[in-house]
């Protein structure tokens, strides 16, 4: 979905945000280099090894960083010329515990929207629903310096959200987390960009969780654009088809001998043996005649996908994600 202004009279679509040679240099290190992106309504992740520039560039778009060149627009508005109605406009959770620990949370989020100009009553009305929103109704009169990191990731979330933005910067949510809370946190991020429809653009450098919830991805690595597509243009088939047998050693050497011997392509891959199945026919049922005839048993067949990590490897000039 792109977003619609009317200026002058006219429709004009336009990007949730865009950057055109964006730059960003500290004395000799370049930080963000020539980079020019689009990014649409929805959930954006933005990907990449720390030191990549997702920060930097997350700064710059609220206007709290001067970039060294090129431009960029924040739901429509220049970023040079028009930085305090973006930060109107739109909530940011920053990376690192910022939060007063002496304070309460519904205190913090009431400010917080104040803070945005929504008045008083609205405020609070609005602080009590974000905190609900994101799992702290029951927790909302404690103080913060005593919550667990779940609780204060949620709590910077309540208050990116407090004043209604149309779009939310969230700088590595999932930080610090266990498995169980970054995916509860995760569950959140996609229920704010598609059930709440507040554009959210998400950074991480754990690649997997982006997969999970986002609808685009934008890949930068040393501060360039490596590539930007759809979440589900990174993730096609590669013409690789996975084979898990049963048991280890053995079973899987001599499953994968008896398929070279048939003419199969064919390489261990960890507990899986990896069959290429490009320009050949389909090969389901010599896999399963070929376990019968070796009495080795079948876990799983599925076909191998591509996850965002590979276009590192396959792309990256410098650097592998952390």
């Amino acid at each position: 979905m792109t977003l619609v202004y009317l200026i002058g009279g006219y429709c004009v679509r336009m990007g949730v945000i865009q950057t055109e040679g964006l730059t960003k240099k500290y004395g000799q290190v370049t930080a963000l280099d020539s980079l020019t992106i689009d990014v649409d309504a929805g959930v954006t992740g933005l990907v990449g090894a720390n030191g990549a520039g997702k920060s930097t560039l997350i700064k710059i778009l609220l206007g709290l960083l001067r970039p060294t060149g090129g431009r960029a627009q924040v739901l429509g508005m220049d970023i040079a010329a028009q930085s305090q109605q973006i930060r109107t406009a739109v909530g940011y959770m920053p990376e690192h515990d910022c939060l007063p620990p002496d304070v309460r949370a519904i205190d913090f989020v009431v400010h917080m929207a104040r803070m945005s100009g929504l008045p008083a009553h609205a405020a609070r009305e609005r602080a009590a629903d974000v905190l609900r929103h994101v799992g702290l109704a029951e927790e909302r009169y404690r103080l913060m310096g005593g919550y667990s990191t779940g609780m204060k990731q949620r709590a910077k979330l309540a208050q990116a959200l407090a004043h209604d933005p149309k779009l939310v910067l969230l700088d590595e949510p999932t930080n610090g987390l266990d498995p169980a809370a970054r995916d509860d946190m995760l569950h959140l991020v996609q229920r704010i960009g598609h059930d709440f429809g507040i554009a959210v653009l998400v950074t991480s450098h754990l690649l997997g969780e982006l997969e999970r919830v986002s609808d685009h991805v934008v890949v930068l690595d040393g501060g360039r654009l490596l590539r930007s597509s759809a979440t589900q243009d990174f993730m096609g088939d590669t013409g690789m088809l996975l084979v898990e047998v049963l048991g280890e050693g053995d079973a899987q050497t001599r499953m994968g001998e008896a398929l070279a011997r048939a003419g199969v392509a064919c390489r261990p891959r960890g507990r899986l043996i990896e069959i290429d199945t490009r320009g050949r026919p389909p090969v389901h049922d010599l896999v399963r005649d070929t376990a019968v005839a070796e009495q080795v048993g079948i876990v799983r067949i599925q076909a191998d996908h591509a996850r965002i990590e590979d276009i590192f490897r396959e792309e990256a000039p410098h650097g592998q994600p952390a």
